[in-house]
């Protein structure tokens, strides 16, 4: 070959070389930035969703929390349904969405420098700061922290691969004396429970999650901020620019059209807490309250065939026979019925008292019908009154969870020992309605019952100064 026709070739090979590697790269970044394209064409998000009160969580009537209410506001902008991965900590959450199938991780994920160089993140849509919360008995010793110096010496816990343990990791490089440990094996909400509890000290979770759960456990106290606000967001999926894209367009219409704002306030904003045990205030409205609704309360008894004491008991629980009670999850009335738990009962207006009482005892029979056969007697209704809080779905998990465990999954006496442990990762991840409140639910009927003993020992005293 002559020499001319060697230099042509070899320009030519080089040319085509250089188009294919430059049409190769354009095909590439065509088939990453059609990952919108790909989620329309399949007719689902698929979404990492961590399984805690802030994010995601099966309640009594459905799926809730602030980042599910979210993401389905979005799938639903997309015209697709959700499809939802749980993960049970914020390391697996991070570990499970570098699959290849998965659009979406949304865990609090707060955007820190070291995240943002591994992962890619889409629009930011909340802020937040990380505090320092501690049990309230160290305020008695003299040891409770005000600052990141006092903190030494204390047994504080956080979750590994969090941005609290890149938060401690940084004060320590300033040359702050924190013992921290990082575990993976307790999620944040089981973190908290146990400086309720003081098997450990203090941990740090965001002002979001404080608040949250700030009413369901007495020993807890903010000690103090440890960091500034910070942005949390989503991550996507890599090279997702489409779909970033349009995820900035939908949330500021979801800004601008105040829906943000209205899940806010629903999730965030308003923190009841029912004091159980305060019995002068229950004697009291005995006195005040009931009266105005005894007669409901009687009438809807003899109709669902449940004790009056019962139904009256329950609603104190609910609303402390409040007909105007609202609580921050959007419940409403005397016996706190959803909008959907109403409409399925037929209940058009939820602060009627009538209404409300009717429809709470069909709802509450129809816990009683639905709890299983073999469970009789008492229990059966002690089963319904923890559906009624709970859900059916948890109560049912908590029986499969005391069958498992050796107990009698048809005795409250075991049930009771059982459902607190659906707050815990190693149990509840293994059962099919996840994370829930148990313990809560284990108050809640025990309240119930404390107040029907009451009403019932009152209307002996009654009875008797009446003849």
């Amino acid at each position: 070959m002559k020499r001319g026709s060697v230099a042509l070739f070899a320009i030519s090979f080089f040319a085509f070389g250089w188009m294919t590697h430059a049409l190769y790269n354009d095909a590439y970044k065509m088939i990453k930035e059609s990952t919108l394209k790909k989620i329309k064409k399949s007719g689902a998000l698929n979404v990492v969703l961590l399984n805690a009160p802030s994010t995601y969580y099966i309640g009594s009537d459905g799926p809730k929390g602030f980042e599910y209410d979210l993401l389905e506001s979005y799938a639903n902008h997309l015209g697709v349904k959700l499809n939802i991965t749980t993960a049970n900590t914020i390391k697996e959450a991070l570990e499970l969405s570098k699959n290849p199938d998965i659009h979406i991780t949304s865990a609090s994920l707060t955007k820190t420098p070291e995240r943002e160089k591994e992962f890619n993140f889409g629009p930011s849509y909340f802020e937040a700061q990380e505090q320092v919360v501690c049990n309230k008995s160290l305020l008695l010793d003299g040891r409770f922290p005000s600052d990141a110096d006092s903190l030494s010496g204390l047994r504080v816990v956080v979750g590994d691969s969090t941005s609290y343990s890149e938060t401690i990791e940084s004060l320590k490089k300033e040359g702050f004396d924190i013992n921290a440990t990082y575990t993976a094996e307790y999620s944040t909400e089981e973190l908290i429970s146990q400086v309720d509890t003081h098997e450990i000290d203090c941990t740090i979770i965001d002002s979001n999650i404080y608040a949250l759960n700030q009413r369901y456990f007495k020993n807890i106290v903010l000690a103090f901020d440890i960091s500034n606000r910070r942005q949390q967001a989503w991550i996507l999926t890599p090279d997702s620019k489409m779909l970033k894209n349009d995820m900035y367009s939908w949330l500021n219409t979801v800004n601008q059209s105040g829906e943000m704002a209205r899940l806010k306030d629903h999730y965030y904003s308003y923190v009841l807490f029912f004091d159980y045990y305060d019995t002068v205030m229950f004697y009291k409205r005995i006195k005040t309250r009931l009266p105005k609704y005894e007669s409901y309360f009687k009438e809807a008894a003899v109709k669902y065939e449940i004790p009056y004491s019962a139904l009256a008991a329950l609603s104190y629980q609910e609303s402390h026979w409040n007909p105007n009670a609202v609580s921050y999850t959007g419940v409403r009335g005397l016996m706190m019925l959803t909008q959907d738990t109403a409409s399925m009962l037929g209940v058009k207006n939820r602060i009627d008292p009538q209404e409300s009482i009717f429809g709470g005892a069909k709802h509450l029979d129809q816990m009683i019908k639905s709890v299983h056969a073999d469970v009789t007697g008492e229990d059966r209704l002690k089963f319904a009154l923890a559906a009624y809080n709970v859900g059916l779905g948890h109560v049912a998990d908590a029986q499969k969870l005391a069958q498992q465990l050796g107990l009698n999954q048809n005795s409250w006496a075991d049930l009771k020992k059982v459902l607190p442990m659906l707050s815990q990762k190693k149990y509840y991840r293994t059962l099919k309605h996840g994370y829930a409140r148990g313990n809560e639910a284990v108050k809640y009927v025990d309240a119930i019952y404390d107040y029907r003993d009451i009403l019932q020992k009152n209307d002996v005293e009654v009875s008797l100064t009446t003849k």
